[in-house]
């Protein structure tokens, strides 16, 4: 027998009923399925109905967001030692990197289990799988140079907040992560917002070296004075297609590479995890909008209005939050036609936070946000649309 399998056989039955540390079950059972897969099936929301049951499900959203981690613990060192004018050598930014994000990592899931832990406890239920997930799409979401303490308020206020005072995973209405990453926004605007935040300055540096502004592409198009200027200003910043495109650029953690975000898409789409209807009507609100404001834009109009649509898809965290945020089995719409509608409302919501509300270029964690609010309604329209359409008993 295998010997983490036998530890947790000969040791299950003090936590079981009965036994000395029935309360502390929860906990058990939750340490023993990152080994194991569970042997019951699912009783409780959100239901996979399919091959898979929630804890799989879960794991491979983890899967697919490993390359953004392995992305963001380099691009983090790499513009770090850019500003700082260090060596660019693999070795030396990877290790910066790692010194950045890992301390972020580690205090997200420390404060995440410990109040899903005190939540299941309480309650008397398994520990939710949604915990992981949630913890992981976190950390990719914030500033490398955000305080420790921070994190573990923004957590803290996801999980709570967000989450647990409606019932726990399945029962929330909003997405955790992006609860938790809007509250700290909103909270702390300093040290989660603006240029300065998302470069880390190395060896006692106050300010990066000569030739590097570490302005993000967004905060570069948001202040453009004349219009149709918004392409030269990104190029005169050195923010080409590909280098938008790869996200190798000052941003968020994880969310800046558009490329990984596609591809962590597809993968999601093709196993099933996430509805491709949300992802493409994201993708669809976002490029009709961006061309009305194209085509409405006059030579007194703002700036940002004249930016190309398909930027709007590769620049800042957009694809990231369409393929892992929009997509969340809780929080999103359930109907399909209520699918389509839910994405392409949050790509509009996108494109209009980010031209109309300077002081917020990202736009599209407020985005997502608000649809959630509506995503019940939604359902219950599509619903009730189709009741409407069914032949009468008689």
């Amino acid at each position: 027998m295998n010997p983490i399998e036998k530890f947790f056989d000969s040791h299950r039955k003090h936590f079981e009923k009965g036994g000395r540390f029935e309360r502390w079950y929860p906990f058990f059972e939750s340490i023993e399925s990152v080994f194991f897969a569970p042997a019951r099936v699912t009783r409780n929301t959100p239901s996979v109905r399919d091959h898979l049951d929630v804890k799989r499900y879960m794991l491979l959203v983890i899967v697919a967001l490993l390359p953004h981690y392995a992305f963001g613990v380099f691009n983090t060192g790499y513009q770090a030692h850019l500003a700082s004018g260090l060596p660019i050598d693999l070795f030396s930014v990877v290790w910066t990197g790692l010194k950045y994000v890992v301390p972020i990592v580690v205090v997200t899931y420390a404060v995440g289990f410990m109040w899903e832990t005190i939540f299941a406890v309480v309650r008397r239920h398994e520990i939710s799988e949604g915990l992981f997930v949630t913890c992981a799409l976190f950390p990719l979401t914030l500033p490398p140079t955000i305080p420790l303490w921070q994190v573990a308020l923004g957590i803290s206020f996801g999980i709570v907040i967000g989450k647990e005072i409606f019932g726990g995973t399945g029962r929330n209405f909003l997405n955790p992560a992006l609860t938790g990453r809007a509250f700290l926004y909103f909270a702390y605007p300093v040290q989660i917002s603006g240029d300065a935040v998302w470069t880390a300055l190395l060896h006692g540096r106050q300010v990066p070296v000569d030739g590097f502004t570490g302005a993000t592409p967004l905060s570069v198009s948001a202040t453009v004075e004349k219009l149709g200027d918004v392409h030269n200003a990104l190029l005169d910043s050195g923010y080409g297609f590909w280098k938008l495109l790869l996200g190798y650029y000052p941003g968020s953690i994880g969310g800046t590479t558009a490329l990984l975000g596609i591809a962590g898409a597809a993968f999601l789409i093709i196993l099933g995890i996430a509805n491709y209807r949300i992802i493409f009507g994201c993708i669809l609100g976002t490029l009709a909008t961006g061309l009305l404001l194209n085509l409405v834009a006059t030579e007194s109009s703002m700036p940002f209005l004249s930016l190309n649509p398909f930027y709007h898809l590769i620049i800042g965290g957009s694809m990231f939050a369409y393929a892992y945020m929009a997509t969340d089995p809780v929080s999103a719409a359930h109907m399909n036609g209520a699918r389509w509608v839910f994405g392409f409302g949050c790509g509009v919501l996108t494109v209009l936070i980010r031209v109309f509300n300077p002081a917020f270029p990202e736009g599209v964690g407020l985005a997502v946000l608000f649809m959630n609010l509506f995503a019940p309604l939604l359902d219950h329209i599509e619903t009730k649309f189709r009741l409407r359409k069914r032949i009468p008993n008689v």
